[in-house]
């Protein structure tokens, strides 16, 4: 038997922190638009919530299912034993712990953006001044910047459990798979041969065919 910490999917969430610069700055970009409309404790206010509150709360009440990537999910009743113990792992206290702490992690992160944002303002003169629009814009930034940060943290959680520990794990019953998480995406029996199976056939289906020549007699 394979070790749980082979799981593929584990390590594409945990990539996914990659993405946090581009989502960051695209928060730091649309705060610097336009003049502030409101005091600076209400626009912060405002961002934190949207961008915090929600994830928090999911990951409090019904942790994101991990089995799931880019809108496909895999059928909670395809999961393998292991994978229904990765699952007892991620909704844990311990789990909730680290939740609220990066949350607060990103809103001092937010802070420190927002201190910078009137420093770039030139950078980004030429775009369309409406500060209303590019508050919703950096709270919707700051709330995949959670995303991508709440998910790996979950998961690297996953990948430091010794394995002892892990073999004395009860595998989740499939019943309470649906109660106590969240699970976004179509349902699909294999998540990841589907993934791949799209990205082959999109490549193929972007190469022109071949010609054949026919012989002549």
């Amino acid at each position: 038997m394979s070790s749980f910490r082979s799981e593929p999917i584990l390590w594409i969430h945990v990539a996914g922190l990659a993405t946090l610069p581009i989502f960051l700055f695209l928060c730091l970009l649309f705060l610097s638009i336009g003049e502030p409309l409101l005091p600076v404790w209400m626009e912060l206010f405002l961002v934190a919530a949207i961008g915090v509150f929600p994830l928090l709360w999911m990951q409090f009440r019904r942790p994101f299912y991990i089995f799931a990537i880019l809108g496909v999910a895999l059928k909670p009743e395809n999961l393998t034993e292991q994978q229904r113990k990765i699952l007892c792992l991620i909704n844990t206290n311990f789990n909730r712990v680290l939740a609220l702490l990066a949350a607060i992690l990103l809103v001092g992160v937010l802070w420190q953006i927002y201190q910078v944002a009137p420093r770039v303002a030139n950078i980004f003169g030429f775009l369309p001044q409406w500060r209303s629009l590019s508050l919703l814009l950096a709270a919707l930034a700051f709330l995949a910047s959670n995303l991508f940060l709440q998910i790996p943290v979950s998961v690297a959680r996953v990948l430091v459990t010794n394995d002892t520990e892990f073999a004395a794990i009860k595998p989740l019953p499939l019943e309470k798979i649906q109660q106590d998480f969240t699970i976004v995406g179509v349902q699909v029996n294999n998540i990841l041969p589907q993934l791949f199976q799209s990205l082959i056939g999109r490549n193929t289906s972007t190469q022109p065919p071949l010609e054949q020549n026919s012989d002549e007699d």
